[in-house]
């Protein structure tokens, strides 16, 4: 690697590529050494890679936008799946990656495994194309060849890791063709913390595009036409029955529910940006935050969850909607009323620890306190905001220990500490808990994805959690009935038991430890 960082440095000054070139063929280079650039290699090296091909802005407004403070970078997927996810779910809108071909296939497979329908364009590269500035012009041509008005309304192109750090210029690129608008957002690993800042990575980025053009004419209305009240403008995934159930508590304040952010529609943009005010259900999403406020919105923390929260949060909206407090009193003793008779009726009984990496770990915990759950931790792999601060403190308040950028091991800890009854976290989580004869559920699938606003909240999470409780029983029965087959390396059923290969273990630990443990060493994980 010396030799091939002295002829790099030789070479650097003779070269006249794109701007970044030079620096992509050190980092190419350097990738087939365990401390070379890309997801798995050192992060530092790739900030360094990148801000040394003019990427320093960008690496500098990730590290404000998304502080990885206290703890470093989760683990969890590649945070390019967020984004992608984020596109393939609109209509009208092409996707092209630009990236390790490992990767690509990555985030293509999981993408359709979650359901996508549609083809993702790839644009690969090699150390020559990236040393000529090739790769940008292979982007060029693969935009002008997808950008087909009759199909697409905007392609998104992103780059990964590697192209990042290289410094592809994806802002040169055409800003539309042929009607077709052109977005490019970078996507690194060593930038991006988690998959679900991503979605806020390409919702700004639409989001700032969609302004400039409504700032300069009209635009087009949303398919569902005008609303004829003020809207508020949901920003967070959330089940498809809370925005309905939203709208249905802000009819009596004359107030309607807008679009919700990440949109499915390029036109929902505009109505997005055409609100009253925003609610920050999912309250990562600082870039598009920015956006917001720089078309004069104001913000509103927290969600519309539980007794005191939405209480707290209709609050706050009708007072930036400028609606009259007699209005707002009366839309909120109705909902407290029926939030009471909600909780009354729906009751949690046993000790819980929560993790999860979706951003509304928070919210959740304020309502399965509220159903009379013991709830002992939350950990959430986001980081804390000025838009989640009420959440955090209402928690603390009550008992419950919290960690924003929680890892693996923190969420573990907090498992074999408190010795919950039910375990609510990440894949890992649930496996460690199911093996020790705890019941658990997988938060994004089981939990999050349930109506939990107004209302609805009460009644969609006691029914899953008390009977996962009640499941604790067939776990130990289960472990009963495997007992003596081993566990780890030496599980099943064997003629002749396994060696002990620890020795080989600890001669490699030095190697395999940067994709083991990132929140150690401050590397990233994933594809």
């Amino acid at each position: 690697m010396d030799d091939l960082r002295k002829e790099f440095e030789a070479e650097e000054t003779g070269r006249s590529a794109t701007a970044g070139t030079d620096t992509a063929f050190f980092a190419d280079a350097m990738a087939a050494d365990a401390s070379g650039i890309g997801c798995h290699g050192g992060v530092e090296l790739s900030k360094a890679a990148a801000r040394a091909a003019g990427q320093g802005d960008l690496m500098d407004r990730f590290e404000a936008d998304y502080p990885k403070g206290p703890h470093d970078q989760p683990q969890s997927m590649c945070p390019a799946f967020g984004s992608l996810r984020v596109g393939l779910r609109m209509r009208r809108v092409g996707t092209i990656l630009s990236g390790s071909a490992c990767c690509v296939y990555g985030l293509t497979f999981t993408s359709h495994f979650y359901g996508a329908k549609r083809s993702v364009g790839y644009v690969p590269f090699s150390s020559e194309t990236l040393v000529t500035g090739k790769l940008y012009e292979d982007i060029v041509e693969a935009v002008h060849q997808m950008a087909d008005p009759e199909k697409y309304d905007a392609v998104i192109v992103t780059n990964l890791c590697v192209p990042t750090a290289s410094g592809v210029p994806l802002k040169m690129l055409p800003r539309e063709i042929d009607g077709v608008r052109i977005v490019g957002i970078d996507v690194p690993g060593f930038g991006v913390p988690t998959h679900a800042e991503a979605k806020d990575v390409l919702s700004a980025a639409m989001l700032a595009y969609a302004r400039q053009e409504a700032e300069a004419g009209p635009v087009q209305r949303p398919r569902g036409g005008l609303k004829d009240k003020p809207t508020v403008t949901l920003v967070g995934e959330m089940f498809p029955a809370d925005p309905i159930v939203i709208g249905g508590m802000l009819e009596p304040m004359g107030l309607a529910v807008g679009p919700t952010v990440p949109v499915r529609e390029w036109r929902d943009l505009y109505a997005a940006l055409d609100c009253a005010t925003v609610a920050a259900i999912h309250p990562f999403y600082t870039a598009t935050f920015r956006e917001f406020t720089a078309a004069g919105r104001s913000i509103v923390g927290s969600a519309p969850i539980g007794l005191d929260g939405t209480d707290a949060w209709l609050s706050a909206i009708g007072r930036n909607c400028s609606v009259p407090q007699a209005r707002i009193d009366a839309t909120r003793n109705a909902m407290r009323a029926a939030i009471s008779a909600g909780l009354a009726a729906n009751r949690i009984k046993g000790r819980i620890t929560l993790s999860g990496y979706e951003g509304s770990e928070l919210i959740v915990g304020r309502l399965l306190v509220e159903l009379g759950a013991d709830l002992r931790y939350v950990g959430t792999a986001c980081p804390r905001t000025p838009y989640n601060g009420e959440d955090a403190d209402w928690l603390e308040a009550r008992g419950v220990t919290l960690c924003f950028r929680a890892s693996l091991e923190q969420d573990i800890a907090a498992f074999e500490e408190f010795r919950p009854d039910l375990a609510i976290g990440t894949t890992p989580v649930v496996q460690k808990a199911k093996e020790a004869a705890t019941p658990a559920l997988y938060f994004t699938n089981l939990i999050s994805a349930r109506p939990l606003m107004g209302p609805a909240g009460p009644g969609s999470l006691p029914s899953v959690i008390n009977a996962a409780i009640a499941n604790k029983d067939r776990f130990i029965a289960m472990n009963a009935f495997f007992e003596g087959v081993g566990s780890g390396d030496t599980a099943g059923v064997w003629q002749e038991v396994p060696q002990d290969r620890s020795a080989y273990r600890k001669k490699y630990a030095a190697k395999v430890k940067q994709s083991r443990n990132a929140v150690d060493n401050g590397d990233s994980v994933g594809c």
